[in-house]
């Protein structure tokens, strides 16, 4: 079975208490900023912490349709939360999981975000050069995007 990383690395100048908040309420805030990929996050079990198993529903602009993911660990001392998608299409077919593993560290005045993912395929073949350069970009556009609904809704966060 072979596995494959894909890493992504995003300072930002919003503290690392700020942006770990926003991204707890990730079912709430990433289906407002882009629609397109998420359209909607529904808890299925469970309060949020670890065991919780959520569904996605994925918008027109990705190629899946569902997934359903469990929280792996969730520390919010050390603004680290992990997650494994184990159900949908999201999977292609050709891996048995993805984990996610986030990080945010502080870094000055703001912080540095960093998500590593963690293919695990079935067998030898693995996502292709394209798929996971799209989903790298896809990751950052999303953290952007609640960068920005973090930064223009400062009474939430």
């Amino acid at each position: 079975m072979a596995t494959v990383t894909n890493e992504i690395e995003i300072a930002s100048s919003f503290p690392a208490e700020k942006v770990f908040k926003v991204f707890k309420d990730f079912e709430n805030v990433a289906p407002k900023v882009n629609p397109a990929v998420f359209k909607s996050v529904e808890t299925l079990e469970g309060n949020g912490g670890v065991g919780t198993i959520k569904l996605f529903t994925f918008g027109d602009a990705v190629p899946f349709t569902h997934a359903k993911y469990k929280v792996d660990a969730f520390d919010e001392s050390s603004f680290s939360y992990s997650y494994t998608f184990f159900e949908g299409d999201n999977l292609m077919g050709i891996l048995d999981s993805v984990t996610q593993h986030v990080k945010i560290t502080p870094s000055g005045e703001g912080s540095i975000y960093k998500q590593t993912i963690i293919y695990k395929c079935k067998g030898d073949e693995k996502p292709s050069k394209e798929t996971l350069k799209a989903e790298k970009e896809l990751y950052e556009q999303t953290y952007k995007a609640i960068e920005a609904y973090a930064a223009t809704n400062p009474e939430l966060y």
